[in-house]
């Protein structure tokens, strides 16, 4: 119980820090609403689809290596931190230049015309991002977790008040309703037509600033390469690479193919631009999922290395999946639920909030992709990475067909139910290989009871109407309650065990 407790607590700084810096950048979804038309928030949905994609160009599976080889391959690690930082500068500033020069021609593909310079500043984005994964990496293998979260939370700070200046503030000073003394000079660099630029502009800004800052942090390094000492580095994380990109595929394609593929007119009064940028709206609710999941993962990955030589490590490995589903399921309840309380604080608009039935199927998609991050440690741990690509390339074949066949059929649920269907059946086939090669006693039974159990509470409260505001709350709400009670049924050896340890201290 002591390791789960040190995971436990690194999860809550990463966890409280994410969920304080989302929520902060989430409330932003109301400015855009307000301020933007649908178009720019499908161009926001469409194009940052596009940066997750090339995210995992820049980094390659770095990251993930850099974990392997600074805590399990008995090297010097301040030379595999240099080595693998200076590799990655290089392949960035390489692949920023490319796209830097090519955005004439991208902004035509991908139906911007006239706006380059939209893609000259995705090429800054991605480059500075590339370059602060391996410092966030090393503040993150040191158990420095606080620093991490910080840092973290002072790059949204920083976004969130660009945006606010850009979008906002600059829009009411430029059409006189305050500070007219700025007027003028606010009048000669205010584009009042530019409205997912800004979103584009705030987030360069954010990121460059913390260059210096997280260097600071991360501690001092002397450019070098040595390409016999990268060698085995690449062999491990070429699969990851092929993973990345088929596993943000199935993260983010529905999002970039939705507009592509629901045909015109299919929801009336909206093009298929808007139509994208209602679902991506309503994807970003999914968030309370992908926080804890994104925490968790912060916590989970150097936990899971530094523990794997530990004999007694699939026992602790399986501990940890089964507190992780029943935290997760119960979440899944407690948001799905309250909907429509969400809904009216950040979804704003009616037209949006019509949309979110499609969130519960999005929230347990996030949580069988959390699923699979815990069950990928298997071949991690036993270096056979080449798994993660076949397990992640199905994904993305199972989103690719879900979203062709059922969009055009039934709009925003096929591209809901194509995270659902993606990260089910990798969470199924990672299972089956991890028992044959690293074996770990799942109780994988009484996970998937919890898992559908908390699906038919969480449709059933979501569904639930009354003419009474405060009725509504509570019938939705008690819908928690027996799942709650099984938990305390079931898992009563464990919490015991938990609450007569604490009682000894």
């Amino acid at each position: 119980m002591g390791q789960l407790k040190k995971l436990a607590g690194q999860t809550a700084i990463y966890g409280i820090s994410s969920i304080l810096g989302r929520t902060v950048n989430f409330l932003l979804l109301p400015l855009y609403i307000i301020y933007l038309d649908k178009e720019a928030l499908g161009s926001f949905t469409n194009i940052y689809a596009l940066i997750a994609f090339f995210n995992v160009v820049f980094t390659y599976g770095m990251e993930t290596t850099f974990f392997r080889f600074y805590t399990g391959k008995g090297l010097d690690q301040k030379k595999v931190y240099a080595q693998v930082q200076t590799l990655l500068i290089i392949s960035s500033l390489t692949l920023g230049l490319i796209i830097f020069l090519s955005a004439e021609q991208l902004s035509i593909w991908l139906d911007y015309p006239g706006k380059h310079y939209l893609f000259q500043w995705v090429a800054g984005i991605l480059t500075i991002d590339a370059i602060l994964a391996i410092p966030y990496a090393k503040l993150r293998v040191e158990n420095k977790a606080l620093t991490f979260a910080l840092s973290k939370l002072g790059n949204i700070l920083l976004n969130v008040g660009f945006n606010i200046v850009f979008i906002a503030v600059g829009f009411h000073i430029w059409n006189g309703d305050y500070l007219n003394g700025l007027q003028e000079f606010v009048s000669k660099y205010y584009h009042p037509d530019w409205g997912f630029e800004y979103i584009l502009l705030a987030n360069l800004f954010a990121n460059a600033l913390m260059i210096p800052l997280l260097f600071y942090f991360s501690g001092t390094f002397k450019l070098q390469l040595d390409l016999k000492f990268l060698s085995p580095m690449w062999k491990y994380s070429i699969p990851l690479l092929f993973m990345g990109l088929a596993g943000v595929t199935n993260e983010v394609f529905s999002r970039w193919l939705f507009e592509y593929v629901i045909p015109e007119n299919f929801y009336p009064s909206l093009s298929s631009r808007e139509a994208g940028g209602i679902f991506g709206a309503n994807f970003r609710l999914a968030i309370f999922m992908s926080l804890i999941i994104q925490a968790f993962k912060f916590a989970a990955e150097p936990f899971f290395f530094n523990q794997a030589a530990d004999k007694n490590s699939p026992e602790l490995f399986a501990k940890v999946m089964h507190a992780f589903v029943v935290f997760c399921s119960t979440l899944m309840i407690l948001v799905s639920v309250n909907l429509d309380i969400i809904g009216k604080i950040i979804l704003v608009e009616k037209e949006y909030m019509d949309v979110m039935y499609i969130v519960p199927v999005l929230l347990l998609g996030y949580l069988f992709l959390g699923i699979y991050f815990n069950l990928s440690i298997w071949f991690k741990l036993t270096d056979h990475t080449k798994y993660s690509f076949y397990f992640t390339l199905l994904g993305a074949i199972v989103t690719i067909l879900t979203i062709l066949l059922l969009v055009p059929k039934i709009g925003y649920m096929g591209a809901a139910l194509s995270t659902l269907f993606c990260y089910s059946i990798m969470s199924a086939v990672c299972y089956f290989f991890g028992q044959k090669f690293f074996p770990i006693p799942y109780k994988t039974g009484k996970a998937l009871f919890y898992i559908l159990l908390a699906t038919g509470l969480s449709y059933a409260g979501f569904y639930i109407k009354s003419d009474y505001s405060i009725l509504q709350f509570i019938f939705r709400n008690l819908m928690a309650v027996p799942f709650l009670v099984l938990i305390l049924l079931f898992e009563k050896k464990d919490i015991r065990a938990i609450l007569l340890k604490r009682k000894s201290k």
